[in-house]
């Protein structure tokens, strides 16, 4: 092959430092917007942004050209940096240091759509913690027999 051909459906997952309550939501779909424009800017195109009060998920194919590590760090830091400059919530915002970055059939990507754009009706069942450890089951369960 002459050229790189690179699919890789990527849901990342990240959350506010220490789990406040700090995306109101009528800032929710501006990061939304500014989300996606800093992942298009980074060549990764967008499938969908969602953001609830304390976390966001994220659908996008990762550019052939970068790695999950460096786009998430420009992503955080950009939007942060980018709430901040703007006087967008009452104190300093700032996101956890950690994510969750799991690949994504092509097959699986409309039901992992729709999971992301009903995330406000899924919290009102389910808490981030409880959602977190379902991710932790599904896809690291060996953590869960090890005590984490």
């Amino acid at each position: 092959m002459s050229h790189a051909l690179v699919k890789l459906w990527i849901h990342a997952v990240f959350r506010t430092k220490d789990d406040s309550v700090v995306i109101p939501p009528n800032l929710q779909p501006i990061l939304n917007q500014q989300i996606t424009n800093i992942l298009t800017e980074q060549n990764c195109k967008v499938r969908i942004v969602n953001s609830v009060k304390d976390h966001v998920h994220c659908l996008f194919l990762l550019s052939a050209n970068a790695s999950i590590s460096r786009v998430i760090k420009n992503l955080k830091g950009i939007s942060s940096h980018w709430i901040n400059r703007e006087n967008l919530t009452p104190s300093k915002f700032t996101w956890q240091v950690g994510y969750g970055a799991f690949s994504v059939s092509e097959s699986g990507v409309p039901n992992v759509e729709k999971y992301i754009r009903n995330q406000e009706r899924h919290h009102q069942k389910m808490t981030f913690q409880e959602e977190y450890d379902r991710f932790m089951a599904i896809y690291y369960p060996e953590l869960i027999s090890w005590g984490r």
